[in-house]
């Protein structure tokens, strides 16, 4: 059964930094397009980061700069590497990969980063 599961958050103060990861089983990450949204209370769930299989990243305006998306295909897992956070970066972050080749897709449970001081 495929499964992605994030680890990682936290509360930090501002300007800190959080590294989140995301570990998958069952799925072949080299054929995967993986992301990072979130979903704060009473907003939507946004995209905030992608990688695709051919290592393209593209980043939502609001953490270009600060975030950064990267994967290791071997450990089946993704990271997003988030520095200089801000009390609107709060959030439950989860994980989404869509396959290249299934068109499947597949989410976490999300990770909760609480930043305030």
């Amino acid at each position: 059964q495929p499964q992605l599961v994030e680890s990682g958050g936290g509360l930090v103060r501002p300007g800190e930094s959080l590294r989140l990861s995301c570990a998958g089983s069952g799925l072949i990450f080299r054929v995967l397009d993986m992301g990072w949204y979130r979903q704060a209370p009473g907003k939507e769930r946004e995209l905030v980061a992608t990688n695709t299989i051919y290592g393209y990243s593209n980043y939502a305006d609001s953490v270009k700069d600060r975030f950064t998306i990267s994967r290791d295909n071997a450990k089946n897992m993704v990271y997003l590497q988030m520095k200089s956070l801000k009390p609107e970066d709060t959030a439950v972050y989860i994980c989404n990969a869509n396959s290249t080749v299934t068109h499947g897709k597949y989410w976490g449970q999300g990770t909760q980063v609480t930043v305030s001081s």
